[in-house]
């Protein structure tokens, strides 16, 4: 099953992350794909908006790995950015497995490293077009629109209704 929608610009990408979130729980994962400036981050500010997590969410680029607490006593947030990684050995030295079920995991630049921790996955595919010209303002509309495709996979997510798909 998978669902598409247009976000207009980033406070609509925040918005989807925040509606995304209400279907979330612990042990569930997600894997965001998309270019440079796409919109992975901001998602998953929305994310974290949704569940109410403490502190702020910045790409965690540098660090590869930050565990935000929830203030609700809801799961915590696991982020993640693979870009950096470049063995399946420095993934599994993450230990992501560990924290797996109590959190809501987030893998920026997940595809490929990250499949194997759980049969269940929303895969989410941010594309932001940049239209004809390199040096296009990041505030021309055309190049703050976002196409977001989420794909879920496995078991838990039969019959759990995503963001943005039609009502049954």
């Amino acid at each position: 099953m998978s669902t598409q929608i247009v976000a207009d610009d980033a406070d609509a990408t925040r918005a989807f992350g925040t509606a995304l979130s209400a279907v979330l729980r612990a042990g569930d994962l997600v894997v965001l794909t998309g270019g440079l400036g796409a919109g992975k981050t901001t998602l998953t500010q929305g994310i974290g908006a949704g569940l109410r997590v403490r502190g702020q969410v910045v790409s965690p680029t540098f660090t590869i790995a930050r565990v935000q607490p929830s203030t609700v006593d809801g799961p915590a947030l696991v982020h993640v950015d693979a870009y950096r990684l470049g063995s399946f050995d420095e993934v599994e030295a993450l230990d992501l497995d560990a924290s797996l079920d109590e959190s809501v995991t987030v893998v920026e630049w997940g595809a490929g490293w990250v499949e194997s921790l759980t049969a269940d996955r929303l895969e989410v595919q941010i594309d932001r077009p940049r239209g004809d010209h390199a040096d296009t303002d990041a505030s021309d509309e055309v190049s703050a629109r976002r196409q977001i495709t989420v794909r879920a996979v496995g078991e838990r997510w039969a019959g759990v209704p995503l963001p943005g798909e039609p009502a049954a």
